[in-house]
């Protein structure tokens, strides 16, 4: 199996990175939207992309509007972010992203949408 981490900062990158790997999750990372869809056009398929919201060139949901009409349909997407607002998750759902996570998150919280999303048993 293969992500796509999209943070522009190292430091989620990392831990998504660290989290993943540990479950046999081969990943692959961007620092921004721009970034992220370049990443798929190049280096895919990916089964997973986890995107942030807000970075900077182009957002997460940008990215993920740009993928869904690139036909990227098959990539599961969940939001990774801070934004907790109910109008940023319906949007977010809207566009396409098949779960959401907030931050701060730890791997109990990954792994749940992990199973939610049909990609790692309990």
């Amino acid at each position: 199996m293969r992500a796509l981490i999209v943070d522009d900062s190292r430091f989620v990158r990392d831990y998504l990175r660290g989290l993943l790997e540990i479950k046999g999750i081969e990943c692959e990372e961007a620092a921004d939207g721009n970034a992220g869809l370049t990443q798929l056009h190049e280096h895919g398929p990916f089964d997973l992309a986890l995107v942030d919201w807000n970075m900077p060139i182009m957002d997460g949901l940008a990215m993920l509007r740009n993928m869904r009409a690139e036909g990227y349909s098959n990539v599961k997407v969940m939001m990774v972010t801070t934004e907790a607002e109910d109008d940023f998750i319906t949007r977010s759902l809207d566009a396409g992203a098949d779960e959401y996570l907030m931050k701060p998150f730890d791997n109990e919280a990954l792994t749940e949408k992990l199973v939610m999303l049909g990609l790692a048993e309990v």
